[in-house]
């Protein structure tokens, strides 16, 4: 059961859930800041001449982080897809009408109007979740078959190499404008309930009870057929 009534909070999220969260979250960044500083960015900007980053200038050092990362994120994605479809848990999948009640949702947080009954997630997490999927599915495609030109006896056009560095560099830039969404929805005062969440995955009853009614119906009818 995942309400925890003498704690008086609700688990939303499995340990996998957070680890898959975290090794994303550390992976990307890590593969952000390789990425840039293959440009090169070390040197130019002086970021080599910070003591403990004299290391960053290493084109194949930063070449060889970058691959790792990108191993790590692979993995996690992965990983995520194997645990929804085993665990059937689609609940943060896009719905049809999504799109047109994040924006209600939107108005209803700037004007101090009721907010409609939410499920686990809200309209506009499930819509994120789609535009980070495509992100990320955009690096990691992109990112293989620029892997594979570099491998011995293969030879791309030139149009195509510039048609996988840009597509790279738009999911890249895709990625970085969701990430600072993600960031800012933090800024609301309603959505900061969820903080703990990625760290024990744990929220509050009260806040489920109120923000998401739907959730909570479901919980307490599976609480009602284990007590049966």
């Amino acid at each position: 059961m995942a309400i925890l009534h003498e704690e008086g909070k609700v688990i939303r999220h499995k340990l996998a859930t957070r680890i898959i969260h975290w090794l994303v979250a550390l992976s990307t960044f890590t593969l952000f800041f390789s990425g840039i500083m293959q440009m090169p960015m070390a040197k130019r900007y002086g970021i080599a001449s910070i003591p403990g980053l004299q290391w960053s200038a290493n084109f194949a050092l930063t070449l060889k982080i970058h691959y790792w990362a990108a191993a790590v994120l692979i993995f996690a994605a992965f990983y995520h897809l194997a645990l929804m479809i085993i665990l059937k848990e689609y609940d943060i999948l896009p719905r049809q009408g999504d799109l047109k009640e994040s924006i209600h949702i939107i108005k209803c947080m700037l004007t101090g109007q009721p907010e409609p009954e939410h499920d686990k997630y809200l309209a506009e997490q499930r819509v994120a979740y789609g535009y980070m999927a495509i992100s990320f599915a955009l690096i990691i495609i992109t990112g293989a078959l620029k892997v594979y030109k570099n491998m011995p006896g293969v030879d791309l056009s030139p149009d195509t190499v510039w048609w996988l560095a840009t597509l790279h560099n738009i999911g890249t830039g895709m990625l970085a404008f969701g990430i600072v969404a993600h960031l800012a929805a933090f800024l609301i005062k309603e959505n900061r309930h969820l903080l703990p969440s990625m760290l024990n995955g744990k929220v509050s009853l009260e806040y489920c009870l109120r923000r998401h009614p739907l959730r909570m119906a479901k919980l307490m009818g599976m609480g009602k057929k284990e007590g049966a």
